[in-house]
Order: structure tokens, then sequence, then C-alpha cells
């Protein structure tokens, strides 16, 4: 059997949701071949022989790119039988059928493409058998990269003095087992994690050294689901490659709850830490059932400062319970935290996504402001009560899009977003020290956001 594994886009890494599917099909004895669709094209990968195309959807954004990829990985592929696996696959199931998507695959998913492949080796009724959720423990072999674009053609670390590092990716743990409201993982795992063996993060991670690596960037939706199984890969990675640093993405309530822990990190190697913060407004965090308070980000912050590890936090900045008010206390607190340089300023001009299956639609106070289900969005339209508010949003979009083509630095941006932000709420902006917006800090040179509609179309040539 041919198989063809499509990762259309996840935040500029090399996807580990092709390599360790290719190793596991490679070893049921299949001809693997594998495409990047953000450094690579279709026609460069697809042929008409390939019995299964497998496609890889791990973000909204991939989602969407799927969508409309679909009609020329057909008439590249007219044979091969369609799967989508990944953790967007089983929320948007319905509408990726209709689409002539025969599998559907979420959670551990390699089995089910072992058995896919198996499956179609004997029945000729091409009917899925797999279930469409597995979240069985199964046991993970070493990733095969190997038919991956190098490391070069990914994100990069970007250090404070602008030089650039080559950049691995990494996970240690699948899932999570926290039930944030918003968050896309929920719907799939319903608060389970599966641990990824220290052995096989480890040979990973000294393949991707081999081939470059200088950083390396943990892709786990929480990396102290475990602590214990996080520390002991850090403490081994930094015995064996003392100069290697890294990143990873933890919640502010593990910041605060595990400092020997984090102290730990920093010793090891962290350069920094990404934290979903989303929110400023005790409320709204409430409402996505964050785990955290204003108090507590603020405390996480303090704490990694004092530790030495940058926090690169991050922001759903509009959501249908966001007024003009908190908007602009979300805006003084960047600056009064000296924060400016450690925001992407995409983060403020993020709206908040409901996709199919959300458990934000369980919410009685949403209900009136939520359309129905729009499949060019691939979500729940939704309209804030202030118009203004939605406004802002667009407006602030627009801004930051056209300041990135620009190459503006972030206090530049920021002054914009400030601007535009007192200007909607009919108040005067109080004039900006640049002083106040912090060191500039590392961070990679694709920005990391989650839960939100994309700000835009993500650029693809098929």
């Amino acid at each position: 059997m041919k198989v063809a594994l499509i990762n259309p886009y996840e935040l500029g890494r090399q996807p580990f949701g092709l390599a360790e599917p290719a190793a596991w099909l490679e070893r049921a004895g299949c001809e693997v071949v594998c495409c990047d669709l953000s450094v690579q094209k279709l026609d460069q990968v697809l042929t008409e022989d390939l019995d299964v195309v497998a496609i890889y959807v791990a973000m909204h954004t991939a989602t969407r790119i799927a969508v409309k990829a679909l009609p020329k990985i057909r008439q590249l592929a007219p044979d091969a039988s369609l799967c989508v696996y990944g953790l967007y696959a089983p929320m948007n199931a319905e509408l990726l059928r209709s689409l002539g998507v025969e599998t559907i695959l979420g959670g551990e998913f390699e089995p089910g493409l072992v058995s896919l492949v198996s499956r179609l080796q004997t029945d000729l009724d091409n009917q899925q058998r797999e279930p469409e959720i597995c979240l069985d423990k199964i046991t993970f072999i070493p990733p095969d990269r190997s038919k991956l674009p190098p490391l070069s053609s990914y994100a990069s670390l970007i250090n404070p003095d602008g030089s650039h590092k080559t950049v691995g990716f990494s996970e240690t743990t699948r899932g999570c087992k926290y039930l944030c409201r918003h968050c896309p993982v929920v719907p799939v795992y319903q608060g389970r994690f599966r641990v990824i063996p220290a052995d096989i993060v480890l040979n990973d991670i000294r393949e991707q050294v081999r081939a470059g690596a200088q950083h390396i960037s943990f892709g786990d939706p929480d990396f102290f689901n475990g602590p214990g199984h996080a520390l002991r890969i850090v403490r081994a990675l930094h015995d064996e490659f003392p100069d290697l640093s890294y990143d990873a993405t933890i919640k502010i309530e593990h910041i605060v709850k595990y400092p020997e822990e984090i102290q730990a990190l920093k010793q090891t190697g962290c350069l920094f830490i990404i934290s979903a913060v989303e929110s400023v407004d005790d409320g709204i965090l409430l409402v996505l059932d964050k785990g955290h308070t204003r108090a507590d980000f603020i405390n996480a912050l303090a704490f990694l400062r004092e530790t030495g590890i940058a926090l690169s936090p991050t922001f759903v900045a509009f959501t249908p319970w966001t007024t003009l008010d908190n908007y602009l206390e979300l805006l003084k607190h960047i600056v009064s935290l000296e924060l400016v340089e450690s925001v992407a300023p995409v983060q403020l001009s993020i709206r908040l996504l409901i996709p199919a299956g959300s458990c934000l639609l369980k919410l009685e106070q949403l209900r009136p402001v939520i359309g129905e289900f729009d499949p060019a969005l691939l979500g729940y339209p939704w309209a804030n009560p202030d118009s203004r508010v939605d406004a802002l949003q667009l407006d602030i979009q627009d801004w930051v899009a056209r300041a990135e083509q620009d190459g503006l630095a972030r206090f530049e941006v920021f002054q914009g977003i400030w601007e535009r932000a007192h200007r909607q709420a009919g108040r005067p902006a109080p004039e900006l020290d640049a002083r106040a917006s912090g060191p500039p800090v590392p961070h990679l040179s694709e920005n990391w956001y989650c839960c939100a509609e994309p700000t835009g179309e993500q650029l693809v040539s098929f």
C-alpha cells in the first residue's frame, strides 16, 4: 500500500503528527511519502498510484486549508481513499464526509491509520470500521522524520540580539487533563492525556540535534500535565546537550503551583514559557474556566522574571463578553507589566473561535449572540452586544496585518493598537513611554495562538 501523509499547517513545526504515523505505517509494510503544505506543494508528492491520502489537522487553520486542498488532492490522486486525522477531524466529521472523506480519526490515530490500510487490502466497500475517536493507550515507536523537509525550512528562534537558531519540535504528551471551556482539546480527550515514553522523546530530539536543531520547542498542550515526566526528559536532555535551549507551554496555575519545578526548567535550559493567559478580566476567565485569576497571572509573571525565564503570554482578546473598558484594561496591564515586547501583536487582535463540539456551546448566556454553524468558518459566528467592539477587532486585525507586512517593531504596532482602542472608546490616548515596553525576549518566528478565529488565510500554494 502506498500512503501519503499531508500536513496543511502547524505553526511552523516539523510535525510529529506525520513523523510518528509514518513510522507506524512503514512498520506495517506501507510505502509512505510526506507532504507539508507550509513548505511544499501537493504535486511534488502526490501521484495517481496512491492508495491512501491522510491529512493531519492539528489546528483550526490546518482544517480550513485541508478543506480547500481536497479538490486538488482528489485531482492528483483520483483513486486514493481519503482520510483526515488529528484533533480537528472528529469535530468536523460531518462536513468532511460531505466533501468525500471516507475515514475520520481523532485522539490516538496511529492504530486507526494502520487498520485503515489493512482494511483496504481486504474490503471493497471502503466503509470505516475504526472508531472516530480512540483514546486507548498506544505503544509509541521512534518517529520517522526522514521524509519531511529539513528543520531549516521551519520556524526559527529569534534571540533578543536578533540572531536566529534552528528549532526542533517534540511532544512529551498528548491531550490534556484540564477542561478549559474554550479549548479544542477538551471535546476529543475529555480531560485525559497520554504520555509519550521518555526514551522515545529523547531519541527523537537526539536525531533532530544531529539534523541541526539548536533549540527545542515542546508542543504539548500543557508541558506540566505530568511534571515528573517533563522534568525527567529535560534533565536528561540537559545532561546530554548542555547548550541546547527549549521552550514549553504551561498553564498559569501550574507556574504558580510548581515553583521548584519551574526553577528546574531554568537550570536545564528553558528560555521562555508560553501560557494562555487569555484575559485579565476575572469574569471572562471564569466563563472560560481557565483555572487562574488576574492576580495569579501577575504573580506568575513576577516569579518567572525572578527565576530568569521569559513569559510569552497569549490572549483571546475579543469574546462575546469583551467590553471596550476591559479591552483597554488589557492594554494597560501589558504596559504596566512591561510586556509589550513579550506579546506578539496578533494576540491583541484574536477573536474567540467556537468550533463544532465546543464546550462553550453549553453556555446559556452564549445563545443570544451566536449564529448557526458556518462551514466556511468551521465554527459558530457570534456578535458582541456592543457593535463597537466588533468594529475595533476588525480595525486592529487589519492594522496588525499591515504593520507586520511593513516590518514594524512590536512597540510601534502596540502604539497603533493603543491609539485605535482609545479612539473607539472616545477617549484620548495617553502617551506611551517606549522604556516601559520591557526588554526584547526570545521568541519563535511563527506567532503561537489557539482557540481563535484566524486573522487571515494561511498563504498556501497547493
